[in-house]
């Protein structure tokens, strides 16, 4: 969540990034309006309970019909001080709920508007043109089904839609990509992590996905946990309620672990495939650093996921995403898009977003420097998302005969395979 003081002094400022978002601005006012109740109600509280005490001296001390009318008025006074402590608990609620209901706010340098206004920083590296290599380009689906990789059929007899096997090359690949992630992330520091699927609600809400984002979130409500569509959930959440002394930061953690999304309000969408499904693996780097180096480790983050999709050889751009298309946690987000022929587009494989401090209050993670303690600042970004990377690989390293190159720096992840066969029939 923002600081509450920030809300006070400055307002419009959030205003302005509501509107930016398309979020509800009356929120603010809301907020500000139960802010000011909380506090009113909390210094009509304490001037009762001053008086209480003070009328507890004066009882001890009184003789006859004095201390009569004073006990009478202890009587009233307490009753007015339960009243007063109820009311200070309910706006105290009141405005922690708006509050964590408010969005971060949003980076000044990052565009203004609806999904499709994004702007696009650079694009890296050039589509294959299949047409002058002579041969049409099979989607994933089909080169899944020649090299026996990917088996959407039984995914969807028994598991339902938007489910899949990855079977012989298809799972070996996905581990090779899994390991080769670690491997990088792990030479540059990071550690790894095989993190929880299962979280307790504090978690979820902590991370800020109960809210938009709620209806893609599985929960088990019987025993009161979600399922994680990201491990940056049990990551962001692994320091909760710590306070981490400043010389310890930056903490750089790099999460395995399954995916799982509803996917609701997709219908239609991506129906083809293992581009949009229910369960994943990926790997994502969580960072954990002050916020005066934010921006800077943001721009580090995205530059590990340019290296990877680099070694993989395969063409992307990086886009700045639009206010509104942004989660409730981030103030910055940079999408890389690998380019997938079949579509004839880029489609989204990795992300990185800097949520400043919106998480850490949310989690209660402080940092502690020069004898004080202050939140500091979240960071993300996914190094790999497997199916949609292996829906790029494949499309884009095919051969007119259905098999697959594997490119160079994969291979020693893959048991040195440097091409994918077709099964025999």
């Amino acid at each position: 969540m923002i600081d509450l003081r920030l809300l006070r002094e400055d307002p419009d400022r959030v205003r302005a990034s509501q509107r930016a978002r398309g979020e509800d601005v009356d929120l603010v006012d809301a907020l500000l309006s139960a802010d000011e109740r909380r506090r009113s109600s909390g210094s009509r509280f304490d001037e009762l309970r001053n008086e209480q005490k003070v009328l507890g001296k004066q009882v001890a001390q009184a003789k006859g019909e004095e201390k009569s009318a004073l006990l009478e008025r202890t009587k009233e006074l307490a009753a007015a001080v339960k009243a007063a402590d109820a009311e200070q608990n309910e706006a105290r609620d009141e405005a922690d709920r708006l509050l964590r209901s408010l969005a971060n706010l949003i980076d000044p340098a990052a565009p203004v508007g609806g999904e499709e206004d994004f702007v696009t920083l650079e694009e890296i590296g050039t589509p294959r043109d299949f047409a002058a290599e002579g041969f049409e380009p099979r989607d994933h689906v089909e080169l899944g089904q020649i090299l026996g990789a990917i088996d959407t059929e039984r995914g969807a007899k028994v598991a339902g839609a938007r489910s899949y096997y990855l079977t012989g090359p298809g799972a070996l690949l996905e581990l090779a990509l899994v390991n080769m992630a670690m491997a990088q992330a792990t030479a540059a520091g990071f550690t790894p992590m095989i993190t929880p699927a299962l979280v307790r609600p504090a978690a979820m809400d902590g991370t800020g996905f109960l809210g938009q984002a709620a209806e893609n979130v599985y929960f088990l409500e019987d025993d009161e946990r979600y399922l994680v569509g990201t491990s940056e959930v049990p990551l962001a959440a692994y320091h909760m309620d710590e306070i981490i002394d400043a010389e310890k930061l930056p903490l750089r953690y790099a999460g395995y672990s399954s995916c799982f999304r509803r996917e609701a309000g997709t219908y239609g969408k991506d129906t083809r495939g293992i581009i949009r499904v229910h369960q994943f693996e990926k790997v994502e780097m969580f960072v954990f650093t002050t916020p005066e180096d934010a921006e800077a480790e943001h721009r580090r983050l995205l530059q590990w996921e340019k290296d990877f999709l680099n070694a993989l050889e395969l063409p992307y751009r990086v886009i700045d995403v639009a206010s509104g298309d942004l989660g409730a946690s981030a103030a910055r987000k940079f999408d890389i898009e690998a380019w997938i022929p079949t579509q004839g587009k880029y489609r989204e494989v990795t992300s990185t977003s800097n949520t400043t401090e919106y998480q850490s209050r949310r989690l209660s993670i402080r940092m502690r420097e020069d004898g004080k303690a202050r939140p500091l600042a979240t960071l993300n970004g996914t190094l790999v998302a497997v199916p949609r990377v292996i829906v790029a690989l494949l499309e884009n390293h095919q051969q007119a005969d259905g098999s697959v190159v594997v490119p160079e720096a994969l291979r020693p992840f893959l048991g040195g395979r440097s091409v994918i066969e077709p099964v025999a029939k």
